[in-house]
């Protein structure tokens, strides 16, 4: 099922987003993860490249499975800023071929040593954008950054630059994590007047460890609002009252966003099914 069918028919939607396997999850624990957090009937999942790119052979793999025999609706995640052309356009249709309907087209991170831009290579999520478009009917999601990308010159710059992305045919978007969701608010009011109208999914991301946070600043230099500061610092180097106090700022978090009027949470479930289940739990009555 497309994405965008799902959100026209229920709001706020609930998904989860899960990693493939890396040096420290095997394929088989990253199924059993996402199997156990199949259980929450999330409105869909996504299935990411890994980080920097990486381990992308898997993830084809995994949504298929996830819809196949989870009956999960998936999206996998594409990105071309270090694939060519002519492999980006076969991974495309090889999730054609697997049933897939959903995509998140993402430029990707430039790795170092692989020049950018690259005439094999597409330089820009609006290119990727147009190029699957036309390979077949798929549903397109893209990522927005509520504080902006940490490469471009302003947020305003960036806002356009999003516009581009839209008007290639992003079907909806999904935001980066976010700590403030005052930031997100005044995002929301930037982008619509400039035109940008598809659906807006809430990045969510649990702190669950003192290291994962930092691993977080260090890649999306995400605003910590003084209260997550004096939650982390009182916390942080306690494990399970870290996990309890995360869990617990995410899902306040999310109760406000839906109060707001969101069109989704996406919870960047860290392949955690212990962290989606406890925020579920939190949310029942309220995501009735």
């Amino acid at each position: 099922m497309k994405i965008k069918d799902i959100l026209n028919e229920k709001t706020p939607t609930i998904s989860f987003e899960i990693f493939p396997p890396n040096a420290r999850m095997s394929l088989n624990q990253v199924m059993a993860a996402a199997a156990t957090m199949a259980v929450q009937k999330p409105d869909f999942m996504s299935v990411t490249y890994g980080a920097a790119g990486g381990t992308k052979e898997n993830t084809v793999k995994i949504a298929s499975s996830l819809q196949d025999y989870l009956g999960i609706p998936s999206i996998a995640h594409l990105t071309c800023v270090a694939t060519e052309k002519e492999r980006v356009k076969e991974i495309a249709l090889e999730m054609k071929a697997a049933g897939i309907e959903n995509v998140l087209a993402l430029r990707g991170d430039i790795q170092d040593g692989i020049p950018y831009p690259a005439p094999d290579k597409y330089a820009h999520a609006a290119e990727l954008v147009a190029e699957i478009r036309q390979l077949g009917d798929f549903c397109i999601g893209g990522a927005c950054y509520p504080e902006g990308h940490p490469e471009a010159g302003s947020r305003e710059q960036d806002i356009l630059y999003l516009k581009e992305k839209v008007d290639a045919g992003c079907d909806f978007l999904t935001t980066q994590m976010f700590f403030d969701n005052d930031l997100f608010r005044d995002y929301m009011y930037c982008i619509r007047e400039k035109g940008i109208n598809v659906p807006v999914l809430a990045g969510i991301m649990p702190v669950t460890n003192a290291a994962q946070l930092r691993r977080i600043y260090s890649l999306s230099q995400a605003h910590m609002p003084k209260k997550f500061e004096r939650l982390v610092e009182k916390f942080g180097d306690k494990p399970e009252a870290m996990m309890q106090a995360g869990i617990a700022y995410a899902v306040d978090q999310i109760i406000d966003l839906i109060a707001s009027g969101v069109s989704g949470i996406h919870i960047y479930t860290m392949n955690k099914p212990q962290v989606a289940a406890k925020i579920m739990e939190n949310l029942r009555d309220v995501i009735k």
